[in-house]
């Protein structure tokens, strides 16, 4: 399977998600960047409010792409201990990585959100959704962030993801859709013809409007 763009996986998601439709208390949440243009798709579709939740990879100390784990809003963290002791990275390291995620998460929210309050998911049924998870550390981080605010359910949507991470995050969740598991997985941006890097206006604009369209 392979989507033409992340608006057209957002359209797919939300017709896999179309049970939900018509339900009290439904909020999307959507991961920035990438994540809020499928967001988007699966709020109009749901005549849901948008929203987004932030979580920053942390990187190993020489190798900046290679995820050892991730940081939510609130400075809940979540690593890899098998990476993490098999490369001998100290609890200093951790916890500098983890505040210096912070910091760059509490810039984003400013920057995406404005002066936008944060939507409220207590007791609400919250979808989590983003273009697709990989190693799933950033997701798991935003899911045991979301689970601190007491959700009356919280889905996890993705358009795409590994078998082995999908089984991982469902284990998080109290139900998950994902459009497609390959056995073989090399990263998100393979299962799109067009997977070009969203923009921070991009994001803005694309809250603004969701918070801005009517409700049904």
């Amino acid at each position: 399977m392979q989507f033409i763009d992340r608006r057209d996986a957002g359209r797919r998601l939300a017709e896999a998600l179309g049970f939900l439709r018509g339900r009290p208390g439904l909020v999307v949440l959507a991961v920035p960047r990438g994540g809020v243009v499928v967001g988007a798709e699966v709020a109009r579709a749901l005549k849901a409010p948008l929203d987004i939740v932030i979580a920053r990879k942390i990187g190993a100390p020489d190798n900046p792409e290679l995820a050892i784990g991730a940081v939510a809003p609130d400075g809940t963290a979540v690593f890899d201990d098998e990476m993490v002791q098999s490369l001998g990275i100290s609890e200093r390291y951790k916890q500098a990585a983890a505040e210096q995620a912070r910091q760059e998460i509490e810039r984003r929210l400013r920057l995406y959100r404005g002066d936008r309050p944060p939507l409220d998911v207590a007791g609400k049924t919250a979808i989590l959704t983003d273009d697709g998870v990989a190693t799933g550390m950033t997701t798991l981080a935003a899911i045991r962030y979301l689970r601190k605010q007491r959700p009356r359910e919280l889905v996890l949507a993705v358009p795409v993801g590994p078998p082995d991470t999908v089984a991982m995050l469902s284990r998080e969740v109290d139900r998950a859709v994902v459009l497609y598991m390959p056995e073989v997985f090399w990263a998100v941006g393979a299962f799109y013809q067009r997977f070009e890097q969203t923009s921070d206006e991009e994001v803005v604009a694309l809250l603004r409007e969701t918070a801005e369209a009517p409700r049904a």
